[in-house]
């Protein structure tokens, strides 16, 4: 750990030691399991709630609407709010108990939740009422999201954050696997507002269960509790764009997302217009991906401490790259479905070592909004990137688009490794210390 990282003011754990060198084992932090435990059980009941909801709205738009300008405006209301509170919601992650700021999100979000299913119920069912709520969501999503990132380094040891982390990515996977099917039975079966009920109970199950979770608040110096928060966002800003590692991650994690939009939202297109509009096709496609990114999330942990974290992130984008430019080439749909399972293994192993990597190299007090930055990233890159490739497919052949995307994701990295930061970023990965030393002398 560099000496930068050492002399900062410690974060507080449970129990109330304040050692966070990532020499230190699991053996050091005895409840660590149960409290892992109960994070990732209430994290796995609320998303569902969410996923539940979120697909519930999707149906309802389309089927009661028909109109593709609500489609994309649903899309605008989902994403946007998220997108800039993201920024302020890192700040306040490294204000303010962290764990508190994901509970209070979260009963934000139900409450939100609540009142559109108590207005529905009564007869209100304007279109508006329900982007207002997605907008109240996805303000809550800005909150909770940079606070949970900042908050696992609290609770687990810092040899076990690629493991609990490719785990937590397995987890949604497989909300992904399971939710829509749920979702489309529960639509079928009952009025959409009782859906929104579930969604309800789901985040006062997960809310109870982080509450048995004990998270100290991160202990700042005297003079940066005085600071304002306009204050602490600039220094947010100038302390990532001075960490070397995480700007050249952050980077890099922006253009292959907005890459990725290509073969994460056209490929049912091409099913349908090469392959046939049987449903089965679509289910399928969905479940190649959902099962490869749920087993890689699963396994991460073992395979990928024996490789060097800025390896395994440039080596995950070069075979996304390979693995989008296949699925445009490829000659049947049993090739096309073996891409996409490999699509679905190839992100957690992109997207996993990026979150630990912040983790393990950012001090705690910046954490919450170096994570607030990525969600910012994480939110507009997908939009930005099917505002261009959506229309590209109604010119060119899906297929051609694939290509582009994934030729563009294999010259983004080779531009990543050619920089200077990148070059410096492999160097410093032989050595885990001097990586870590490395990114925090930036």
């Amino acid at each position: 750990m560099s000496e930068v990282y050492r002399t900062m003011d410690p974060m507080t754990r449970p129990d109330g030691t304040a050692d966070l060198d990532a020499s230190s084992s699991h053996a050091d932090w005895p409840q660590w399991r149960r409290d892992v435990t109960f994070f990732l059980s209430g994290q796995t009941v609320s998303l569902f709630g969410s996923m539940l909801v979120q697909y519930a709205v999707m149906w309802y738009i389309t089927l009661e609407t028909k109109d593709g300008t609500l489609l994309a405006l649903s899309t605008v209301f989902g994403f946007l709010p998220q997108a800039i509170v993201s920024v302020f919601g890192g700040v306040w992650a490294d204000r303010h108990n962290r764990k508190l700021l994901a509970m209070g999100a979260d009963a934000g979000i139900a409450l939100a939740t609540l009142v559109l299913a108590l207005l529905m119920l009564n007869g209100s069912t304007n279109i508006w009422l329900i982007f207002v709520a997605m907008a109240v969501r996805s303000t809550g999503a800005g909150i909770q999201t940079p606070a949970v990132g900042a908050l696992i380094p609290q609770i687990v040891p810092p040899d076990q954050l690629l493991r609990i982390n490719g785990l937590n990515q397995s987890i949604q996977a497989g909300m992904m696997l399971v939710a829509p099917a749920v979702a489309a039975l529960l639509y079928a079966a009952m009025p959409i507002e009782r859906i929104f009920f579930i969604d309800v109970a789901t985040a006062i199950i997960g809310i109870g269960l982080l509450a048995l979770v004990p998270v100290g608040k991160v202990v700042r110096s005297a003079g940066d509790e005085q600071v304002s928060y306009v204050a602490d966002l600039v220094a947010g800003v100038r302390y990532t764009n001075g960490h070397r590692l995480v700007r050249w991650l952050l980077g890099l994690n922006a253009v292959v997302m907005v890459l990725a939009a290509a073969p994460s939202f056209l490929t049912p297109l091409l099913i349908v217009r090469t392959f046939g509009e049987e449903l089965w096709k679509l289910t399928v496609l969905e479940l190649s991906f959902s099962i490869g990114m749920m087993l890689a999330g699963a396994t991460i942990g073992f395979w990928g401490n024996k490789v060097a974290r800025v390896t395994l992130v440039l080596g995950s984008s070069v075979a996304f790259g390979l693995l989008t430019v296949g699925m445009g080439l490829a000659p049947s749909l049993i090739v096309f479905y073996l891409c996409m399972f490999l699509v679905g293994v190839a992100i957690p192993a992109f997207t996993t070592p990026v979150m630990t990597v912040v983790q393990e190299t950012v001090e705690p007090e910046w954490q919450g909004r170096v994570f607030g930055f990525l969600g910012v990233v994480m939110a507009v890159a997908m939009p930005l990137g099917m505002a261009v490739f959506g229309p590209l497919a109604d010119v060119w052949s899906v297929q051609t688009v694939l290509v582009v995307a994934g030729v563009g994701t294999l010259v983004a990295t080779v531009v990543a490794v050619l920089v200077p930061t990148g070059r410096a970023s492999l160097g410093a990965a032989r050595d885990r210390t001097s990586a870590l030393a490395f990114g925090s002398a930036g």
